[in-house]
């Protein structure tokens, strides 16, 4: 490889960087700089075709409008439990269960972003958190970087197995269902000691940087709940994973967890103190008065007549998790029915890249019909409910520009395998490279490649997909056993999540942060970089 090859293949990764991270740009300056740059590279030095380059952009186009489809329909939700007090009623049931925001973060942050991964993935768990957070009292700034790094662990078996059951099974030539449950056994089996942490983490970096406090001290206060939490999840989904395979580990650990923790807080079992609480009669007043001062600051009048009830306020987004659930497991018809409607584009300008869509299985098409359904339960007037609608799309617009260069730049990058000089992939290319100098280091450096694959191509899926082979075929020359060296691209890909783009920029636009994608990422990289770390030090400790 040449050092212009190695400049094109590695110039998405540099140029993000180097843009959004060290320059401080904006994603919607930032990413249509790097497409630009990256497009170029790829036709000049690559010699990939003008039409392979405009496919590779219109299938990034496509998927584009599917992810916009998921931020929409999550802000719309959103709005219109904001508008009818719902929003309010949540925020006052989290300060009865406990008002320590240490508290609050962990039960929300790690677990029930570890449920909502499990059940839906791709973006969704940060899409829904992170306005909760906000709600709870949370900067927009510390709700975003928390839930990205929150949504790490649960990503190994995201969205009902696909990362192993199509990641992995697709990405490994010849690998067997026992071989994935092995697979998964030995990445959960690390997790337990590495994961367990990051609720701990969460806290500390809460209490450090987004508190008053502002001080380690605060947040390892915390730490005896944190790390309850943690086992809480870590040991359920080892166990669900040894019995029921790579499909529910993270929905339903994430349930047994939040039992747990949840039945700690209300009985202050090793909660950090003092655990505040906030009287009832408080919290009903609080509730009143958000709902006044609403009203007033919204252009269109909110009346509620009384405080909603709890149960009802948390229905829909109980609804949501439900829905996502039912319509993802094979076995219950819905999934199927879903499917069945599908848009597919063939043979992009003739070549041989295909996208298809299916509309009503978008995680953004339950948010949407639970979000009509909340507005006819709360009573939502036609002028509120349009009013939902034209706050969520303003939102949504600065999103569509970063996005729209950073998807398709990703598709070139990964359909950088047909061009006229025989060239691998680039991320194939860059990951021979290493492999050429860096085998006798590669339990270090297999989460990395992971991570990598998660931070181009925003999906552990696809990272599986992209570098499976590749890492198996590491372990071979590197006399390491394969299924330690895929458990830890299993483990970086979960680890990458952290600072995809796609990601940073979905959760950032969820709350209206647009703009301060490099600053996010920069907080995020370096809990990252322990997960990698940590792995890799576990894996090389107890399991070769």
């Amino acid at each position: 490889m040449t050092l212009w090859q190695f400049l094109t293949a590695a110039m998405p990764l540099f140029s993000v960087f180097i843009l959004l991270v060290l320059c401080r740009l904006p994603a919607r300056q930032a990413m249509p700089l790097s497409l630009l740059i990256s497009t170029v590279l790829a036709y000049w030095v690559w010699q990939m075709s003008f039409l392979q380059l405009a496919a590779a952009v219109a299938e990034g186009l496509v998927i584009v409008a599917t992810i916009l489809w998921i931020i929409f329909g999550a802000i719309v939700l959103l709005k219109v439990l904001t508008l009818s007090g719902a929003m309010a009623v949540i925020k006052a049931g989290f300060s009865q269960l406990s008002a320590d925001k240490r508290v609050q973060l962990v039960i929300i942050g790690w677990l029930f972003v570890g449920f909502l991964e499990g059940a839906a993935g791709f973006g969704t768990p940060a899409a829904i958190a992170a306005p909760l957070l906000v709600a709870l009292g949370f900067s927009p700034l510390a709700a975003v970087v928390l839930a990205l790094v929150a949504d790490s662990a649960a990503v190994s078996f995201g969205a009902v197995g696909t990362p192993v059951l199509v990641g992995l099974a697709q990405g490994v030539p010849g690998v067997t269902a026992i071989e994935l449950q092995q697979i998964a056994l030995t990445a959960i089996g690390i997790d337990i000691f590495v994961a367990s942490w990051l609720p701990l983490i969460l806290v500390l970096m809460y209490s450090r940087f987004f508190c008053e406090q502002a001080n380690w001290r605060y947040g390892l206060a915390a730490a005896p709940f944190a790390i309850l939490s943690g086992l809480a999840f870590t040991l359920p989904a080892y166990a669900v994973t040894w019995w029921l395979g790579p499909e529910f580990p993270s929905v339903l650990g994430a349930l047994i967890g939040l039992a747990i923790t949840c039945s700690a807080a209300h009985f202050q079992i090793l909660t950090p103190k003092p655990a505040l609480t906030i009287p009832v009669g408080a919290i009903d007043l609080s509730i009143q008065t958000h709902q006044s001062q609403l009203a007033q600051t919204q252009s269109v009048h909110i009346s509620v007549p009384k405080p909603i009830a709890l149960w009802k306020a948390w229905l829909h987004y109980v609804v949501v998790a439900l829905l996502l659930v039912l319509t993802r497991v094979s076995e219950l018809p819905f999934k199927a029915w879903l499917q069945g409607v599908n848009w597919q584009w063939q043979a992009i300008f003739g070549t041989e890249l295909t996208v298809s869509v299916a509309p009503f299985y978008l995680p953004g098409s339950v948010f949407m019909l639970v979000a009509l359904l909340a507005a006819l339960v709360f009573r939502l007037s036609r002028g509120q409910l349009g009013n939902a609608f034209k706050q969520s799309g303003i939102m949504l617009l600065p999103s569509c520009i970063a996005l729209a260069a950073a998807v398709p730049m990703v598709r070139i990058f990964l359909h950088s395998d047909v061009n006229a000089l025989d060239l691998p992939a680039m991320p194939l290319a860059l990951a021979a490279l290493a492999a050429e100098y860096l085998s006798d280091s590669w339990l270090a450096l297999a989460p990395l490649v992971g991570a990598l694959g998660s931070f181009i191509a925003g999906s552990a899926t696809f990272s599986n997909l992209m570098f499976g082979s590749f890492q198996q075929a590491m372990a071979q020359e590197a006399d390491l056993p394969a299924n330690l060296v895929l458990a830890l691209q299993m483990l970086g890909a979960n680890a990458g999540n952290m600072i995809c783009v796609v990601n940073v920029v979905a959760a950032a636009s969820v709350v209206n942060l647009n703009g301060r994608e490099g600053e996010i990422i920069r907080y995020t990289l370096w809990p990252m970089l322990f997960y990698c770390v940590a792995a890799s030090v576990v894996a090389w400790m107890l399991f070769r």
